[in-house]
């Protein structure tokens, strides 16, 4: 192989920040960082052990919080230079009224704050809840969040370790809650990789990796495989591409030490490693971002690898549906007519609606073939979508109420909101086509027809739709969010799947 045309190698990546756990934090250990809470409320005022630290340390931090007028806004960072050996530098980090959200947010204020930093220092969870405490874990390690392709290396890196003086016993909580991070992480990391490197057989070779590390069962059909077994319509969207479609499935089973919990849940993921729309070509600007537009299959991928960590109770198959929307001379056409998986029948009428041709493929694989008690699908699927709820907000839509409500809470509690949408039966008409089962692009209001055009290959199972078109991507650096792709849904997904019961209600 020449080394024109050898794959491109990615560069050595910056990884999330390495935390520890220490009852106390007395300055006595050197650090380059200390960061220190201050509520918003009654001053502001210093949380109990930034006060303590204060104490032990001879430092008057109640005075500097008037001369560097500092407010305990939420996500405030005040740097404040003390002289001392062992802590030179405290960060004042505002945390509001101290809630769940505010630490989170404050948690990713001070990734920002700490870029290129060795040591970090703080007592910010002491005292706060257990919700606080994951919150804070998220925000810090996914504030800190990098990629790069540079010959020089990373702009900035994120600070190395962090040591969390804590006063309660929280060793398990850590550890979930450095799985929660580490899966918004991954999919983050695997939607911002560039498509010359991406496609859906490094995708596949991505999952068997992991999944096989994770302890997952792994199974990949080629595009051979996929002729074989009748997946229409992941062939048809991954004809033109020089990289065949794949169709990935990963196997959990909870293992010893988890009260286990009678039942199967299926989640499939939308995964176009690009889309240009095919022939029905997007514009420049809207093609830009597209190597993101497998994000639903990055987070299932994701999402299957934390499954063990967080506990979760059930068996659980994940499904990948995995294409590159091209152009070529093979490339499928609007007015072809293809058959899915299980027989039924999709007229094109515009290839650029490709992703419910994937997802439809593996819904009917998984209700055929994996039987599961409920099933999730998760995509970047609808610009109508970003109309309907701006950019921070995930629309979900659902058959099962209590399904619904699960998901809803678990989103809530993860802070990856959702708001649910209408499954409004009203507008099956527009799914008619004259010479197939439906049509693949029915119209407006889009994000409503599109679920109901994928509700037709669930079957009977209980079964939600998660369309994160509206945050696949962040304009800019907000909350957890860096500017770029998101990896939207794995922190939502484990909130539900690491319950006493995922299914309770729903069967």
């Amino acid at each position: 192989m020449s080394a024109s045309s050898a794959a491109p190698q990615l560069p050595a990546q910056v990884t999330p920040p390495a935390f520890t756990l220490s009852r106390t934090l007395d300055g006595s250990a050197a650090t380059d960082v200390v960061a220190l809470g201050v509520f918003a409320d009654d001053g502001p005022r210093l949380t109990a052990s930034a006060s303590t630290f204060s104490e032990q340390v001879g430092l008057d931090l109640v005075g500097a919080l008037a001369l560097l007028e500092v407010t305990g806004t939420t996500g405030e960072v005040v740097r404040h230079v003390t002289g001392l050996p062992h802590a030179p530098v405290v960060l004042l980090v505002g945390l509001g009224a101290g809630g769940a959200v505010d630490h989170r947010r404050a948690g990713a204020a001070l990734a920002r704050a700490t870029k290129n930093v060795a040591t970090l220092a703080t007592t910010i969870t002491d005292g706060a809840d257990d919700d606080a405490f994951t919150a804070f874990v998220s925000g810090l390690a996914l504030g800190s969040f990098e990629f790069h392709w540079r010959s020089g290396g990373p702009q900035a890196t994120p600070v190395a370790e962090v040591l969390l003086a804590d006063s309660a016993p929280r060793a398990q909580l850590l550890t979930r809650a450095e799985a929660l991070a580490t899966a918004s992480w991954r999919a983050r990391f695997w939607c911002t990789t560039p498509s010359n490197l991406k496609n859906p057989q490094w995708l596949a070779e991505e999952a068997t990796s992991a999944g096989t590390a994770a302890g997952l069962e792994v199974s990949v059909w080629d595009e051979a495989d996929l002729a074989r077994d009748g997946f229409g319509g992941l062939l048809a969207v991954g004809a033109a591409s020089a990289t065949p479609p794949r169709l990935i499935r990963l196997d959990y089973r909870p293992g010893k030490g988890v009260k286990k919990v009678k039942g199967h849940i299926a989640l499939v993921g939308k995964g176009i490693t690009f889309d240009t729309g095919g022939l029905s070509i997007k514009p420049g600007d809207s093609m830009v971002n597209m190597k993101r537009d497998m994000t639903g299959g990055a987070v299932v991928l994701a999402t299957m690898l934390a499954l063990a960590e967080v506990g979760c109770p059930v068996r659980v198959t994940g499904l990948i549906a995995a294409a590159e929307n091209a152009i070529d001379g093979t490339a499928y056409r609007p007015g072809d007519v293809i058959t899915h998986f299980g027989g039924r029948t999709t007229e094109v009428t515009n290839t650029d609606a490709e992703g419910r041709l994937v997802l439809a493929d593996a819904l009917a694989y998984a209700v055929a073939e994996v039987k599961p008690d409920a099933v999730v699908d998760i995509a970047t699927l609808t610009g109508a979508m970003k109309v309907a709820l701006g950019l921070r907000t995930g629309g979900f839509f659902a058959d099962n109420e209590a399904l619904a409500a699960s998901l809803q809470a678990a989103a809530d509690r993860s802070g990856e909101a959702l708001w649910r949408m209408p499954l409004a039966g009203e507008y099956e008409e527009k799914l008619s086509s004259k010479v197939a089962d439906a049509d693949n692009a029915a119209g407006g209001p889009g994000a409503i027809t599109a679920a109901l055009f994928l509700q037709h290959f669930t079957g009977t199972v209980p079964w939600a739709h998660l369309d994160i078109a509206s945050v696949g991507d962040a304009l800019e650096d907000y909350d957890v969010w860096t500017k770029g792709p998101t990896g939207f849904g794995a922190r939502a997904l484990l909130a539900w799947l690491e319950t006493d019961n995922p299914l309770e209600g729903i069967r």
